[in-house]
């Protein structure tokens, strides 16, 4: 605080936003962490829920549960998808026309696919969001850094040329000062850097996860409703 006290109004400045980026870098790396960790858990709950109880109706009723996992918000697009199907079915039936609304001709099983390809897009969006924020905190932190560091260098030199002196004692405060903003720079930067490769990591497994379920329901419309 002494050192931030003795900076220029240039290296005060860059120093404030590099500690607005980390604030708001931590306050996103902990609400991630938490999004992301709830629907791992409750992922892993609703697949357990779903290969058990196996009836659709049924598990669409408890849907609340696993309020929080990309899954579930799949099997409900899907399964409404597949319910307005089946109506229609009833439909023909009542008709005594052709039932077989599902047959990948008629476009059946294609529109449970595109609602299970938009709901997939729409989960991966809302676990991507805000991480733009971290890889652009990672990338510009270092640069402002080092711009405060280069801008608070200049001025100790220019302390010297005034003074005439180049002792040690008055050349070091000017350096160490201008240090500070590298060193914050740093500090913004590591921890979102690594934070956003861990967090996007996680995503690209829960889009792998969600693509192996509308696989799975997919074949499971197909055998039953075709």
């Amino acid at each position: 605080m002494a050192l931030f006290a003795e900076t220029g109004l240039v290296v005060k400045l860059v120093l404030l936003i590099l500690l607005y980026f980390s604030v708001v870098s931590w306050a996103i790396i902990f609400f991630k962490l938490k999004q992301v960790h709830r629907a791992n858990r409750e992922s892993e709950r609703f697949l357990d829920f779903f290969w058990k109880t196996k009836r659709f109706d049924a598990i669409n009723t408890q849907l609340d549960r696993f309020a929080s996992s990309p899954l579930s918000v799949l099997f409900s697009e899907g399964y409404g998808e597949l319910t307005k199907l089946a109506d229609k079915r009833e439909g023909k039936r009542d008709e005594k026309e052709d039932p077989q609304v599902f047959s990948t001709d008629l476009g059946g099983i294609d529109n449970i696919t595109r609602a299970l390809r938009r709901a997939t897009t729409s989960e991966i969006t809302r676990l991507e969001k805000y991480l733009t924020f971290l890889a652009t905190t990672g990338s510009t932190a270092p640069f402002i850094g080092l711009f405060g560091t280069v801008w608070g260098i200049i001025s100790a030199f220019e302390s010297i040329g005034q003074t005439s002196s180049s002792n040690l004692a008055i050349v070091a405060p000017g350096i160490a000062e201008a240090l500070i903003a590298t060193a914050a720079g740093l500090f913004a930067a590591i921890p979102a850097v690594y934070f956003y490769n861990h967090l996007a990591h996680r995503v690209k497994l829960f889009a792998s996860q969600m693509d192996d379920f509308s696989l799975e329901f997919l074949n499971i419309a197909e055998r039953n409703f075709t």
